[in-house]
């Protein structure tokens, strides 16, 4: 099985989608007749990712073997590193690596998390991943958060998007959310706090004390990203578990965070090269004995990708992440990604075991330039 040709291309959601909300998918077609599917970090579109596919890839790829996904992954990896290996070129690679995991499964007429080693579990509960509600007033939050409840999560993440630019810019208010969010679902339901990135050291303590006092399972990003020892600076002087690494791109990276004092990393296999990435930070945390808990808020390919991996963890310690659901998303697979009674349940299908349904595809796609 040789690759013929790479096939990266935008799906917008809805008619006229602005860039930031499109997905980024590849497609890699073998001289066999198989083809791979594939997911970048949505990222402005994923824009960048699948332009360093298609003009910095593609041509080095045709004639490869599929089944070479690491060395394929390695060698890409440094044909591209004056790049720059955070960011964009991590989303190209996590893109190629999920395809080429898919065209193995489909080759060997096995689902991805067998050739993993085989599943610890294939029904996976949840966490229903809530965001904006830094915008939302506390009963907003409440009314968007009983909603979200109906779906049946094993746990809520409350999200704040922070535009990263103003620390502390109100945490009385995270406060009463905090404590509102615990009002609701009771003392025993499992509930995290996502600051993305919003709080200074300091106001990071004042809010952390309060989660700790609510009971909140985790913590994450209070800080910014790129301040890898204050983050763990955070983590060791608080008692609730800290977590970041979802804009960690690299198994570097990751160590480092590891090394600063985090304890639970949450790298994204749409960012982290795909399966082959997020295996290897499998490896790394279990090593150090700290949680691995992969970040993944795309409902479509990146999420099974995902699954699948996390089926195959032996120290899974948290449910997956689902995004806020958007029903649109699923009008593109013959068997749409969703949960059934609060679980997720794998595919017993080669590859990912994800189908396209061409004409839906066509009608979303947005080719590259």
């Amino acid at each position: 099985m040789k690759i013929t040709r790479i096939e990266p291309f935008q799906i917008a959601w809805a008619q006229g989608a602005p860039m930031e909300q499109r997905s980024a998918f590849l497609r890699v077609h073998t001289d066999v007749g198989l083809v791979g599917i594939g997911e970048a970090s949505p990222m402005q579109g994923g824009l960048a990712s699948l332009t360093i596919l298609k003009h910095h890839m593609a041509d080095a790829l045709i004639g490869a073997d599929p089944l070479d996904h690491a060395v394929i992954h390695d060698r890409m990896l440094h044909k591209l590193v004056a790049l720059g290996p955070e960011g964009a070129l991590g989303g190209a690679l996590a893109a190629l690596d999920i395809a080429l995991w898919d065209l193995k499964g489909k080759l060997l007429g096995q689902p991805i998390y067998k050739l993993l080693g085989g599943a610890w579990r294939t029904e996976l509960p949840f966490y229903a991943s809530v965001g904006r509600n830094g915008e939302r007033t506390v009963d907003e939050m409440c009314r968007v958060l009983e909603a979200r409840l109906e779906d049946k999560p094993s746990a809520i993440k409350i999200r704040f998007d922070s535009d990263r630019v103003r620390v502390d810019a109100d945490i009385p208010g995270d406060i009463a959310k905090a404590r509102a969010a615990r009002k609701l679902v009771g003392d025993d339901f499992p509930l995290a706090f996502d600051a993305n990135n919003g709080l200074s050291l300091g106001g990071a303590i004042r809010l952390g004390r309060v989660l700790e006092e609510l009971g909140f399972w985790w913590f994450e990003e209070p800080v910014q990203h790129y301040h890898i020892r204050e983050m763990g600076e955070v983590a060791r002087r608080l008692d609730i578990t800290v977590s970041a690494g979802e804009q960690t791109y690299t198994l570097a990276g990751v160590r480092d965070l590891i090394e600063a004092g985090v304890t639970m990393v949450q790298p994204d296999i749409v960012k982290m090269g795909g399966i082959t990435g997020l295996q290897r930070c499998v490896a790394l945390c279990q090593a150090h004995g700290v949680e691995m808990v992969g970040h993944q808020t795309q409902p479509t390919i990146g999420h099974m990708a995902n699954m699948h991996v996390v089926a195959a963890q032996m120290h899974a310690t948290k449910p997956i992440e689902l995004d806020d659901p958007s029903a649109r998303r699923h009008g593109v697979f013959t068997h749409p990604i969703r949960p059934i009674n609060g679980l997720f349940h794998l595919p017993t299908t080669p590859g990912l075991g994800l189908e396209l349904i061409e004409a839906e595809i066509a009608s979303r796609r947005v080719d590259i330039g």
